[in-house]
């Protein structure tokens, strides 16, 4: 009995004191570190493993919206570069620590850069050199990021046109394909992971690790372009098979037809499009506030839309209606020959048509022989009221 007592408290005390051993070392190591501060248009080669930290020199104002700064680090051979918040992480990484273990996920790289939040107060990156005459440089850069802009574009015309686009049947098939696409990546990662023994390491830093997940998708970023130039075969392939089951399956159920599904796929679309907007802005004070014009601006549309028809149907019963130009005695007579041309060839149709009854219509005027002329396209006819109101009557 007091060996299991024993066995269980060695399974509490070791993982403990590992997770305490970061702690230690940090407290033995001191609270310093040495780094080297990167300032913004100035570089410097170095040749050893450095600490370096940006620290942002005011806060970002509203013509910031769309600025990235971004270090990028350049090196003559393979080193490996890891980014972190603060200095006190840079010392944490100097101490032992269990999460080091997984370090060689880290892409190593000759040319890579990242990307600082404006909002971070201090941004700091950790450059190990792997061989003795490597010389690398840290360079700061800052200008407009057109793809912020982009991403801020796509989210606006998402939230104002998510009404149009949710009965588009273009947007609905296309939608569909990419969807599909996704999901078939998805579904032949599951049933690798199948595949795996239940017991393997590599298997448990599958299913543990988001660093390995986000390792893969930025290895399969950056060597995108060679994949589409070596195996383009294959993925055009895969592109053309997958794209027509997920158009098939897209035509077999059909576009939306319900008003509350269409309602739901409105409210998706622009609840994506206000996400697009935030993250498309540096500044985020700046982006809330454009978040708010932009649904205050949805909703008042209605209202504003109504004040105006109102407005409308009150300043024309105010203002009074200007008369009506009158016809000179040329455009009078005009007018009357030709809507008597067309009187005439309207009643001339009438008598040619089946639906006709001769002697009615000749027992119902008084002169017959003034009527048959008006079959004569070239001759004009002025029958008498009397005949004028049979002839009506006669119609009707």
């Amino acid at each position: 009995m007091a060996g299991e007592v024993s066995a269980g408290g060695w399974r509490v005390i070791v993982p403990l004191l590992l997770s305490l051993a970061p702690v230690l070392c940090y407290a033995a190591a001191g609270n310093q570190v040495d780094v080297v501060k990167i300032l913004e248009g100035k570089s410097a080669n170095y040749s050893q493993s450095e600490n370096f930290c940006y620290q942002k020199p005011y806060e970002p104002k509203w013509h910031d919206v769309w600025t990235k700064v971004q270090i990028r680090v350049n090196s003559t051979k393979m080193i490996r570069v890891t980014q972190v918040d603060s200095e006190e992480q840079l010392l944490e990484m100097e101490s032992f620590n269990v999460l080091n273990l997984f370090s060689f996920l880290k892409e190593k790289l000759n040319d890579t850069y990242f990307t600082v939040d404006l909002n971070s107060n201090k941004t700091c990156i950790k450059v190990h050199v792997n061989e003795a005459d490597t010389i690398y440089s840290v360079v700061l850069s800052r200008g407009f990021d057109p793809k912020l802009f982009l991403v801020f574009l796509l989210g606006l015309l998402l939230f104002f046109y998510g009404d149009t686009l949710s009965r588009s049947q273009l947007f609905y098939y296309s939608t569909g394909i990419s969807v599909g696409m996704v999901a078939s990546m998805l579904i032949v990662v599951f049933m690798l992971s199948k595949l795996l023994p239940k017991k393997s390491p590599f298997y448990m830093l599958l299913v543990g690790g988001w660093s390995f997940s986000l390792y893969i998708i930025q290895l399969v970023v950056k060597n995108f372009q060679g994949i589409c130039s070596e195996y383009w075969q294959y993925l055009l392939g895969y592109l053309c098979i997958v794209g027509f089951v997920s158009f098939a399956v897209c035509y077999r159920y059909g576009p939306l037809e319900n008003e509350r599904s269409i309602n739901l796929l409105n409210w998706t679309l622009q609840l994506i499009g206000l996400l697009l907007m935030y993250v498309g802005v540096q500044v985020r004070h700046v982006a809330l506030s454009m978040m708010a014009i932009a649904f205050c601006t949805k909703q008042i549309e209605y209202p504003v839309y109504w004040a105006y028809s109102l407005y409308r149907k009150v300043f024309k019963a105010r203002v009074k209606p200007s008369p009506p130009r009158l016809l000179t005695e040329e455009e009078y007579r005009n007018q009357g020959e030709l809507e008597t041309r067309k009187a005439l060839e309207e009643l001339r149709e009438y008598c040619n048509s089946p639906d006709s009854q001769a002697w009615k219509i000749v027992s119902r005027i008084q002169s017959p022989k003034r009527y048959s002329y008006s079959e004569n396209p070239r001759v004009m006819l002025y029958a008498s009221r009397k005949e004028r109101r049979g002839r009506e009557n006669m119609i009707r």
